[in-house]
């Protein structure tokens, strides 16, 4: 009778009490996942990533085993960004460079997501507009911007208009594609309800398709703009005077590492910057994703 008393009091006890460590049915962090504890505070792990990769860098310029000509070390990359900043590159100082090239890229992907969603959308909802436009889409897609930068040339000049195209073709792809999954996961049994409720063909877009739509349409930017980033040392390839993309291959003809490596990070940290951005708007926007 002890050993049965005992085996029903175990068969009583929760099951989460085996494993207490994944018994919570809710996250007790903002960003913790459920039934993964503590997966969203990876921030000090991030850091030390960091840390440690720039103390390796640093230890192997410092002992010499690799030539400033090919790494340079950590410390003249923060003394050319300095001269740099304050004597400006051929000409022109830092920011100006910084801010050409972010209007090429943030022009271009503006104009991308003001096509792309609406025709993304589009396309996962009438099978006649995925039919025209899959086919081209999906063509030119896995095309290289260096392919079609000479028809870029040609047909618009080599002023402005041609750069921001390059770069709108290489986000254009991602962020259509992106929207026509996104309609996919909204639930059929909710766009019949709503029909049955009498609700039009707008509304349902509005208050149904789009809302379940919205977490792919914001991955889809998040990868487009790093396409963008991406297109543009193509793009400042050809007669462009200023940039970070010109200023990184006017200075690699030159052999000037430490120039190509600060403006690469100069990139970097933008792109890192927008990608936070895009991070903190899905926070908000649709703060269920990854919570299902």
């Amino acid at each position: 009778m002890s050993d049965q008393s005992a085996i029903s009091q175990n068969d009583r006890k929760p099951r989460g009490s085996v494993f207490p460590a994944f018994a919570r049915s809710r996250p007790t962090r903002p960003g913790e996942t459920y039934g993964v504890p503590g997966q969203g505070n990876t921030t000090w792990l991030s850091v030390a990533t960091i840390v440690a990769l720039i103390f390796i860098w640093w230890a192997i310029t410092a002992a010499g085993l690799v030539k400033p000509l090919f790494v340079p070390s950590p410390q003249s990359i923060v003394q050319k960004f300095i001269d740099v900043w304050f004597n400006g590159y051929t000409g022109a100082p830092l920011w100006q460079h910084i801010l050409i090239s972010t209007a090429r890229v943030f022009g271009a992907f503006l104009l991308a997501c003001v096509i792309g969603i609406p025709l993304g959308l589009a396309m996962g909802m009438s099978p006649i507009m995925r039919g025209i436009f899959d086919p081209p889409i999906e063509i030119y897609r896995p095309v290289p911007p260096l392919a079609y930068l000479p028809l870029m040339i040609i047909w618009f000049g080599i002023g402005e208009t041609s750069k921001v195209l390059l770069i709108f073709l290489s986000v254009f792809a991602p962020i259509a594609l992106g929207a026509r999954a996104g309609v996919r996961s909204a639930a059929i049994e909710q766009i019949h309800a709503a029909y049955s409720f009498g609700a039009t063909r707008w509304q349902v877009m509005h208050h149904i398709i789009l809302p379940s739509a919205m977490p792919e349409i914001l991955t889809a930017m998040r990868i487009g703009i790093g396409f963008g980033w991406t297109t543009l040392v193509a793009a400042e390839m050809v007669a462009a005077t200023k940039g970070i993309g010109y200023m990184v291959l006017s200075a690699s003809q030159f052999l000037q590492t430490s120039t190509v490596i600060m403006g690469i990070f100069v990139i970097a940290a933008i792109a890192y910057a927008f990608d936070m951005l895009m991070r903190f708007l899905e926070r908000r926007l649709v703060p269920w994703k990854g919570k299902m």
